[in-house]
């Protein structure tokens, strides 16, 4: 799709799903209702659609589903993951520069590579993530796309204020015959201001604004009948150099650019030639919440 239609398609899911100010409970379009179908991870497509990563793990059960808005409102229908078995998927994106192609993260840190057609999703190749270390649990993976050279960032996501996120990034590749590849991996700890108590995952997801800017949702999960909470912040910067090299910046003080009681945010993600966010929840036996807010410009 070229720029203007792809805008156009952007500009369309925004008018349907609405973008309003964060917060308001009111704002949020139910796309679930058990949890079977919350929303783990989301990559937007061309014309006005969104991929849905789901988290489950019974086969059987969803791995991804498409997500359409009309008339206002947000429905799911499935996609059919065809190839290597998976299961936990958290984290779903798209490649730049490279239609139809997407990075799928499994919850113990395999990545999957996928080709999008229609209603399937075909494995391409698959491989671990680099460092992983005892007991880590990933929840988000997001690729910056610069001066031709793409990033990957990805998190485990930490547990409780005695155990911070750990955020890695590295230079990303394809081998020549599909395998994804990752260069040498930098990692920093992350806790995040809001929220903050035992229950925290400090990063449930990743997303980057055109400008470099990092965009982190964390979620408090006291079990699948919650209580919930979460907020998306602003954590700090990352840069590609022109060698391909990759730095992350962490601020010092962190903003909190949303809070969102009673809902757990695990999916955040830019929309393409807008400004704003797409966020998604995973709310356990309620199901799964979508809503835009205006956290991706400048």
């Amino acid at each position: 799709m070229n720029l203007p239609l792809k805008l156009a398609a952007m500009t369309t899911l925004l008018t349907l799903l609405g973008t309003a100010s964060a917060g308001a409970a009111d704002d949020w379009q139910r796309v679930g209702t058990d949890s079977r179908s919350g929303v783990s991870g989301l990559a937007a497509e061309d014309g006005g659609t969104a991929l849905v990563a789901h988290d489950n793990k019974r086969p059987g059960q969803p791995r991804l589903s498409r997500v359409t808005y009309t008339a206002g409102t947000a429905t799911l229908s499935p996609v059919t993951w065809d190839g290597a078995y998976a299961e936990d998927i958290e984290a779903i994106e798209a490649v730049p520069g490279m239609p139809g192609e997407y990075m799928a993260l499994a919850g113990r840190g395999i990545v999957y590579r996928l080709r999008v057609a229609g209603d399937t999703a075909t494995v391409v190749d698959y491989t671990p993530l680099p460092m992983i270390g005892e007991g880590a649990d990933f929840e988000s993976f997001t690729l910056v796309a610069r001066g031709g050279k793409l990033a990957a960032l990805w998190a485990d996501r930490g547990a409780g204020p005695g155990r911070p996120a750990t955020l890695y990034a590295a230079p990303f590749s394809f081998a020549p015959w599909g395998q994804p590849l990752f260069g040498s991996v930098t990692r920093r700890s992350y806790l995040s201001t809001y929220p903050a108590d035992e229950g925290t995952r400090h990063i449930s997801d990743i997303s980057v604004t055109a400008s470099g800017r990092i965009l982190v949702g964390s979620a408090s999960d006291a079990g699948d009948d919650g209580p919930f909470d979460s907020a998306v912040t602003e954590a700090g910067r990352v840069t590609v150099s022109a060698a391909g090299s990759v730095r992350v910046t962490l601020a010092a003080s962190p903003t909190v650019l949303g809070t969102f009681p009673g809902y757990k945010i695990e999916a955040v993600e830019c929309l393409p030639g807008t400004g704003d966010a797409l966020l998604g929840t995973d709310d356990e036996k309620t199901g799964g919440f979508l809503r835009t807010a205006p956290y991706c410009g400048a």
